[in-house]
């Protein structure tokens, strides 16, 4: 056999694996969407959604998990790609579909706006856990939802990066009056090590997601739990309550800033318990 012809085998045989593979996906996602709602009924032990929010990823929740696990709990923490609501909610809708029984969705921050879409008219999301995060009504924007308390001064706070699809966001690290800096803003309450650590990995957030429209919010069918950080900087209390009581969300205050399922991660189980326990059975 020549090179050539050895060279036409393996592509042959691996279009043949690539195809058997494919069609192995396929079928799967269809069953697999078809047993989540099969297989939700009284007593079945939910799986626990966490989804992070902007200038961050999933090890956000790395306090939140192994005391959920401790529990007995599956938890599972995609990353939220922070493109915008058009590409992040049915990126976590389509997530969802493949979870087998039913579902405690949790967001952070922007990820409260991406779980708000993503769950609507999935039956196995049993409930909405908000922790300081936004909480959108149909039609509304982030933009929409902006507060002038906010550390976040969009004329200050970023570090504007272009690129060939659009613009990225990055959150200062020092200080740009009147913007605070990213430890007194964003992460007030986590320790200057930890802090510097999370400025220097942080995630962009796409302009885009300023722009985009919310859908029908889930919260119309689903109960929701809102844990309000009373010294979040970031996304103020008083546009949290706001938020929670449209949404007809059960409130709980903890004394923390923005980052508080880091700081506080036994209150956000605690809430996320009380989610459970009121959507069980």
């Amino acid at each position: 056999m020549t090179t050539q012809d050895s060279k036409r085998r393996r592509a042959w045989l691996f279009a043949a694996v690539l195809a058997a593979v494919v069609g192995l996906v396929v079928p799967l996602s269809v069953t697999g969407s078809a047993a989540a709602h099969e297989s939700n009924g009284a007593g079945a032990k939910p799986t626990i959604v966490l989804v992070h929010g902007d200038w961050a990823d999933g090890s956000s929740w790395s306090g939140v998990i192994p005391r959920l696990q401790r529990q007995g709990y599956t938890v599972v923490a995609p990353p939220n790609q922070l493109r915008g609501p058009s590409v992040d909610d049915p990126y976590l809708a389509s997530y969802l579909q493949t979870i087998s029984g039913p579902i405690i969705l949790v967001g952070h921050s922007y990820g409260g706006f991406v779980i708000t879409n993503a769950a609507t008219g999935n039956a196995n999301v049993k409930a909405l856990v908000y922790i300081d995060a936004f909480i959108p009504d149909a039609n509304q924007t982030l933009a929409d939802l902006s507060s002038p308390e906010s550390c976040l001064d969009p004329a200050t706070a970023f570090n504007v990066v272009p690129f060939s699809g659009g613009v990225d966001l990055y959150l200062r690290i020092p200080p740009n009056p009147p913007y605070t800096g990213f430890n007194q803003c964003f992460a007030n309450g986590v320790p200057p090590n930890q802090a510097a650590v999370l400025s220097a990995v942080q995630r962009p957030a796409a302009a885009a997601q300023l722009g985009e429209p919310s859908g029908p919010p889930a919260w119309a069918d689903i109960p929701s739990w809102s844990l309000i950080g009373t010294e979040d900087h970031a996304v103020p209390p008083s546009l949290q309550e706001q938020m929670s009581t449209n949404a007809g969300a059960h409130i709980s205050y903890v004394k923390a800033g923005h980052l508080g399922l880091i700081t506080r991660p036994n209150a956000v189980v605690r809430v996320i318990d009380q989610a459970i326990r009121a959507t069980s059975g």
